[in-house]
């Protein structure tokens, strides 16, 4: 498999998502290593908690953390990692944590994969219950971890997600060396 020659799509309107972790999953921590690009056990959560949607990232992206921009799929069954989905931005979910700013991007499949978010243009379209599950998650999943703690800022709409994806875009392209993602 070689994830590394997919596109981060027609970005900011259409994104490629490389899934790391499927939603409902057991409580472990997927992550692409940068060196290899292969998938790698990052860490079994302390929390018994599960992943309340698919999680994965934008391909050849950079966020002020040092890894791919981080993105939340909604989807009607869980999709196995290392599966790439075509998707668009809805909103994102901005957090802090004890490395600094955090951004999970909000997104559904285009259309032509799944009809079910055909009406959703914004994260204020989805069901508020979708919304608090998927915040609690984050600002509950690192409870457990020493050293380790979240702060959820809140949801914000479609012009803050697509200007995060753009942003990621444009540190990955100023990258004077390019992560194997």
């Amino acid at each position: 498999m070689n994830l590394d020659r997919v596109s981060c799509g027609d970005v900011p309107n259409q994104i490629n998502v490389i899934i790391e972790i499927p939603a409902h999953s057991d409580p472990v921590k997927y992550e692409l290593d940068k060196e290899t690009g292969a998938m790698f056990v990052d860490r079994f959560m302390s929390t018994a908690m599960y992943y309340p949607c698919n999680y994965g990232y934008i391909p050849h992206t950079l966020s002020a953390d040092g890894d791919p921009a981080d993105v939340l799929v909604l989807t009607p069954h869980p999709l196995i990692p290392g599966s790439v989905i075509k998707c668009r931005p809805v909103g994102v979910l901005k957090m802090k944590d004890e490395s600094g700013d955090d951004a999970k991007i909000l997104a559904v499949p285009i259309d032509k994969l799944c009809k079910t978010y055909r009406g959703v243009e914004s994260f204020r379209d989805l069901p508020g219950e979708i919304l608090n599950r998927i915040s609690h998650f984050f600002e509950h999943y690192k409870d457990l971890d020493e050293g380790k703690w979240v702060r959820v800022d809140g949801w914000y709409g479609l012009d803050e997600a697509k200007k995060e994806i753009m942003d990621s875009v444009q540190m990955y392209r100023e990258a004077p060396e390019k992560p194997n993602f």
